[in-house]
C-alpha cells in the first residue's frame, strides 16, 4: 500500500499524486471502492490522502498497453 492524494476525476480517469510527487492516472476503480468513495461526484474527496492499493493490467493483445486499476482506498 502506498499513500496518494486524490486530485480529480475527469473524462473517465482518476488522478492521484503520490507522496514522492509522482502523478498516476487510473483508468479503473473497482465498483466496491466507488460505492464507498464517490470519486466521480463527491468534490469533498479532492485533496484527501488515502492508502491506495492498485494493480497494472496488461492487454493480452498488446504488451505495451497497460491500465491501472484501484483495488482499495483507505483514508488517512
Amino acid at each position: 500500500m502506498r499513500v496518494a492524494e486524490f486530485l480529480s476525476y475527469k473524462d473517465g480517469f482518476y488522478f492521484f499524486m503520490f507522496e514522492n510527487g509522482e502523478e498516476l492516472i487510473f483508468d479503473e476503480v473497482l465498483p466496491r471502492v466507488l460505492k464507498q468513495f464517490d470519486l466521480e461526484n463527491d468534490e469533498s474527496l479532492i485533496n484527501i490522502s488515502f492508502r491506495i492499493t492498485f494493480i497494472e493490467v496488461y492487454d493480452k493483445h498488446n504488451d505495451d498497453s497497460v491500465i491501472y486499476r484501484v483495488e482499495s482506498l483507505k483514508p488517512l
